[in-house]
Order: structure tokens, then C-alpha cells, then sequence
């Protein structure tokens, strides 16, 4: 794809397709020597000729729910205490945190002392993998996963690899999916760890985890079993303890709560080796003043998200296969998702098209979706998380996922599917070329 920069260099050597260039608008798209320009149509623009852009990526991060917003404004005016002294300011601070911990706690059916509060969930991950490799090494150095999680758990694996662990990666079958009996078949003597994610965050699938979490504790009760929840809560049951998971990880922002807030559940009897050094906050497992106003948002925005689970995952799954549906009738589109999967995730393929064309395709014609995931987006290789599934490196490197939230109608569906169309019908003739 071509850049501004490249476009502005072109138009100066006299490159007479890139005059008159319309930047705030047009998409060009660089085949060979030559540049192409998609024209916007004019009902994507608001009024004073900015696009009106329908958001789709709910599954990268979401907007903050106005109560989250209220509440945190007001204990950031007058709740200024740091809640590690013990003066007037600092206990009332202390008793924030401590009934935003008993909220979160509430939200996930544990024990208040049970929840360590982080950054968010990429240090809950890193936290819960190395700090239990850290501490329980002398048992071995044997730890599971697969190549298809989060990019947080999969370089926290790809480190210890380097630092001497023994890494299994499980393969996934075509659907995303590992299963219980291959998890069981991987455990040795020596192994410590598995970490899996509840959903995976590109294609929505759902991992078999508690059926993973019954038997790992009934036939290897010594391994730890960390589960990455950051797609699943709020959109699916979520009840790690029941689980059998000994480690859990939750980010705010994925809920409608605030950036820069998340938490890890840390079952009663687990120890970790905490990665932070400095004071004794959060049992002495994280280290650093907490952030009070951005925790009890966080704890707002988890009350609010379990209340309504249930009515969120029946309305979006209506949605989700109506957009499933659609797909299925493009020529040329493949579906990566799975009507068993997450109800709020649609991923697709656009095979010999670049996925981020398609995507700023898409933009021009009023809706954002993503490729691969948020924290992976700015990648140019190919998604591994379709690779691993056994996609091919054209369906791979055109992946686009679509993710919904609370706030979608059957409106804004009706908008996508116009624009899924249009971006076919403009993109087609440029296949063979990119």
C-alpha cells in the first residue's frame, strides 16, 4: 500500500496519476508502478465532510461506559489518597481499593484476597506465566501452551524458551481448537504450566477450559492451569475457581472499563515470583502505588458487564450470524469463525488481498475493523494464529476480524454488509495485481 509519503513524492517527480490527490479521503493502492485511488462515496462523510465511521472493533478495546467514566472523574477530584498511608486521605483511598477488589472478586465468584491488580492483562499474563515458572522451577521446567494465544502469553513463552524451559505448543485443530485429551497427553512429570486463553481474540473460538481445568486437577493436580479471560468475560460465563484454574487474567478495556487497569485472579496456596521490585501493594506480588480511580472503574465496568452477559451474548449472536451469513455469500470471502465460537467475533479472509487495503478499504466506506489483533495489527506477516490452523499464507496475510459490542444494532449491521460488498466490488479488478 501506498504511503502519504510516497504519494507526495510521486506527485513532485509529475506523477500525473496522484494529481489533484484528495489525502483526507482517498485510499490508494500501490500495484506495481502504478497507484490506484478508491473514491469515497459521499454518504460515508458527515456533514462538513468528515467520515462517519462505525466502530467494529470492539475486541481491541471499547468505549469506556459513561458510569465508568462518572465515577473515576469524581474519586480522581476528590479521592486523591495514596492508599498505602495512613492518614485520613490514604484510608479512604484503602477503602476504595478495597471494596473495588471485593467488586471485581464478586464479579468472577472469588475471594477478594484472591485478586492481584495489575496494568492489565498483558502484566497478568506475564505475571501469572513467569512468576509460576519463576517459583516452581525446581519441580520443572516443562510448560504447554499454544501457538495461537495472545501475543502477551505467547512471548511470555517464547522468553522462557530462551531463558531453558521445555515449551510444548500444542497444535490446534482447523477450527482453532485444542482438546482436553491433548492437553492431558502433553502433561510429563516435570511440567509446571498450561496456559490457554478462554477465547482466542482473533477468530472467537472457545477453548474446552473447564473440561481442561476439571481433569488437570484430578489427573495432574500439581500443574498450575492459567487462563487467559480476556475475550471470554462479560461475553461468556465466566467462573475460573469452578474452572480449576489456579491463575486467571482480566483487562478493563475490553469491558467498557478504563486503559491501563486489569487484574490477576491468584488462587489461595499459589505463589509467584513477582516481576516487579519495590513496595509490598498486592501481597507483595506487584509492586507500585495503585491507581484507585482507574481500579474501582474497572470494578464498575465488571459488575456491569456479568449483569448483562446474558443479554449481551444473545443479542450480538444474532448479529454475528446475520454477519456470518453475509460472508458466506461474498465470492471470495472465507469465514475463519465458527458459529460455536464467541458471540461477539467474526473473522474472515480476503485470499490475495492484502488485509490492511481491505481494511482501509472498509474505513472509506464508513466501518473500522481490524487485522489480527490490536496488539499484533501493526505487523506486516502473516497472522499466525491462521497459520497454526492450517490457512495458507494468502488467507493469512488477509485476515480481517470483525468484533461487536453493546451498543451495535441491526442498523449498523445492515451498514457493514454494504460496505463488505462495495470494498469486493472495488477491490476485485486489483487481486491478481497485489
Amino acid at each position: 500500500m501506498a504511503t502519504k509519503q510516497y504519494v507526495l513524492e510521486e506527485i513532485k517527480r509529475g506523477n500525473s496519476t496522484l494529481k489533484g490527490a484528495w489525502f483526507l479521503f482517498g485510499l490508494f493502492v500501490l500495484s506495481g508502478d502504478r497507484v490506484t485511488m478508491l473514491t469515497v462515496d459521499s454518504t460515508t462523510k458527515r456533514q462538513g465532510g468528515e467520515p462517519h465511521l462505525k466502530y467494529f472493533d470492539y475486541a481491541a478495546t471499547t468505549p469506556p461506559h459513561p458510569d465508568v467514566v462518572r465515577t473515576m472523574a469524581e474519586i480522581m477530584e476528590a479521592q486523591y489518597g495514596n492508599p498505602s498511608s495512613i492518614h485520613g486521605y490514604g484510608e479512604r483511598a484503602h477503602q476504595l481499593l478495597r471494596r473495588a477488589r471485593a467488586g471485581c472478586a464478586a464479579a468472577i465468584d472469588v475471594k477478594p484476597e484472591e485478586i492481584v491488580f495489575t496494568s492489565g492483562a498483558t502484566e497478568s499474563n506475564n505475571l501469572a506465566i513467569k512468576g509460576a515458572a519463576l517459583r516452581y522451577q525446581s519441580r520443572g521446567k516443562h510448560i504447554i501452551t499454544t501457538a495461537t494465544e495472545h501475543a502477551s502469553v505467547y512471548e511470555s513463552f517464547v522468553q522462557l524458551q530462551q531463558w531453558g524451559w521445555d515449551v510444548t505448543w500444542l497444535p490446534v485443530d482447523s477450527d482453532g481448537l485444542v482438546s482436553a485429551q491433548q492437553v492431558m497427553d502433553a502433561i510429563r512429570s516435570d511440567t509446571v504450566l498450561v496456559s490457554l486463553m478462554h477465547v482466542n481474540n482473533e477468530t472467537g473460538a472457545i477453548h474446552p477450559i473447564a473440561e481442561i481445568g476439571v481433569r488437570l486437577k484430578k489427573e495432574a493436580p500439581k500443574v498450575l492451569f492459567h487462563v487467559d479471560g480476556v475475550q471470554g468475560f462479560g461475553k461468556l460465563d465466566a467462573k475460573p475457581a469452578e474452572w480449576g484454574a489456579d491463575l486467571y487474567s482480566l483487562s478493563a478495556h475490553k469491558i467498557r472499563g478504563p486503559k491501563g487497569a486489569g487484574l490477576l485472579y491468584v488462587r489461595s496456596g499459589v505463589e509467584l515470583t513477582p516481576l516487579l521490585s519495590g513496595g509490598s501493594q498486592e501481597q507483595g506480588l506487584r509492586a507500585g502505588t495503585e491507581n484507585v480511580p482507574l481500579l474501582v472503574g474497572m470494578a464498575k465496568a465488571m459488575r456491569l458487564a456479568a449483569e448483562r452477559q446474558a443479554d449481551f451474548a444473545q443479542r450480538t449472536t444474532i448479529l454475528r450470524d446475520r454477519i456470518m451469513q453475509v460472508i458466506d455469500t461474498i465470492p471470495g470471502l472465507v469465514l475463519n469463525s465458527r458459529k460455536e465460537g464467541a458471540p461477539h467475533i467474526v473473522h474472515f479472509s480476503y485470499p490475495g488481498m492484502k488485509a490492511e487495503v481491505a481494511l482501509h478499504t472498509l474505513e472509506q466506506l464508513g466501518v473500522t475493523v481490524s487485522t489480527q489483533s490490536a496488539c499484533s495489527s501493526r505487523s506486516a506477516e502473516p497472522s499466525r494464529v491462521l497459520l497454526a490452523m492450517g490457512r495458507d499464507n494468502a488467507c493469512a496475510a488477509g485476515g480481517l476480524r470483525i468484533s461487536l459490542g453493546d451498543e451495535h444494532i441491526e442498523e449498523d449491521v445492515a451498514l457493514l454488509e454494504q460496505a463488505l460488498h462495495q470494498m469486493v466490488a472495488q477491490l476485485r479488478p486489483l487481486e491478481r495485481r497485489m
